[in-house]
């Protein structure tokens, strides 16, 4: 994570190619072989691109099996600095990285790089102050957070499956902004192996060894129901993003049995299966229950607590990423209503034992602005 006293400036992207040449040794780059004149049979196939303009922005929805890398840029705009221009500015650089024709991509191909912008609730409140994503993230327990690691004005989600473009695209991006923002804190993650959980669906495992995003909004209809934003049409094909970094006690969790870890989430470590039977797909059945009356999933166990309709709210969208610095998780869910995390949030707190092995060090809410295209700029319909 950055200083929090760090100001992006022009300054930054000269720096870039030291800090590019880091992240892919921590990707674990190996050296290139000689050259050969006959043609690499073997070398992957280019990735496909991902569209930055439609209804949605790129980056929560598509492409449909997240990135394997991320790097979450949060910054505040001076108090003088309007928003539109800037969100305008941001769109168009965004349009030029996921094309390939921006020079300070330094030559590298953008495969299926997206960039993802949101803003935060106080510039939210200064286009309305009922607008979804206007109001703040409530305090929870078992956080430990910074003052310049909680909330935030401007989130740049950068995802990508070549972890060499995340910090060159941060840095043109906040080349572009200049002085107009400062950066308050980043994070950079990476999913683990993906794992098949339903047909054309994949979940990754975490660092505790568990499937992470199982559950979630993943047909049309579902995300019209939970994901987007249906108005007013100022946001309409918009959502909204709550990040949480949190750090593991991978210690401690990996002092217990296989089953007692499998308690504490409810489901088969190895295959994700739910402890009440079915499939890695099938919902938990929360009031199955043993011969002698004991519930096959606990009572406190992760699956049951923060089951959507035990808490009664809809599904969360979630593209966590894994962590190195800190160790631990950076969970990121898209919804197209805050109450549905805050809720859910609520009651794991009262008896999840999950959450005793969590530390949360950041944490922030964003209204992930709708779609935009030539003749919509970024932000337009909001700050127009």
């Amino acid at each position: 994570m950055h200083r929090a006293d760090h100001h992006p400036s022009r300054r930054a992207f000269l720096d870039v190619s030291g800090v590019a040449l880091a992240a892919g040794l921590v990707a674990g780059c190996s050296p290139q072989p000689a050259r050969s004149d006959r043609p690499d049979s073997s070398a992957a196939a280019p990735l496909a691109k991902v569209a930055a303009t439609g209804r949605h922005q790129a980056g929560i929805a598509l492409p449909r099996s997240a990135q394997r890398n991320l790097l979450a840029v949060v910054a505040d705009l001076g108090a003088e600095v309007a928003p539109g221009p800037l969100l305008a500015e941001l769109g168009e650089a965004v349009r030029a990285l996921t094309a390939g024709s921006d020079p300070q991509l330094l030559g590298l191909a953008p495969g299926d790089l997206t960039v993802t912008v949101g803003v935060g609730p106080r510039l939210v409140r200064t286009a309305g102050a009922t607008l979804p994503g206007a109001a703040d993230l409530p305090r929870f327990s078992r956080e430990r957070i910074a003052p310049q690691a909680r909330g935030g004005d401007l989130l740049l989600q950068i995802c990508a499956s070549d972890a060499l473009l995340l910090p060159v695209v941060a840095a043109a991006l906040l080349d572009r902004a200049g002085d107009r923002v400062r950066e308050r804190w980043r994070q950079s993650g990476r999913r683990g192996t993906e794992v098949p959980v339903a047909d054309g669906l994949t979940a990754p495992r975490n660092l505790l060894g568990f499937i992470d995003g199982i559950v979630g909004p993943h047909t049309t209809a579902e995300q019209e129901r939970d994901l987007w934003l249906a108005g007013p049409p100022a946001v309409a094909g918009g959502t909204l993003a709550v990040l949480r970094r949190m750090e593991l006690d991978l210690t401690r969790f990996a002092a217990l049995s296989v089953a007692e870890q499998e308690a504490v989430f409810g489901r088969r470590r190895d295959s994700g299966v739910p402890l009440s039977g079915g499939t890695v797909a099938s919902g938990p059945q929360l009031a199955a229950k043993t011969p002698d009356g004991r519930y096959l999933v606990p009572v406190d166990a992760h699956v049951r607590r923060a089951n959507p309709t035990a808490v009664g709210v809809g599904h969360m969208l979630r593209r966590s990423y894994s962590t190195d610095e800190p160790l631990g998780l950076l969970f990121v869910s898209f919804q197209n209503d805050l109450r549905t995390f805050t809720a859910t949030l609520t009651r794991m707190d009262a008896s999840d034992a999950l959450l005793p092995f969590t530390t949360t060090t950041a944490s922030a809410t964003f209204l992930i602005l709708p779609g935009f295209d030539q003749r919509h700029p970024l932000g337009s319909r909001l700050f127009g």
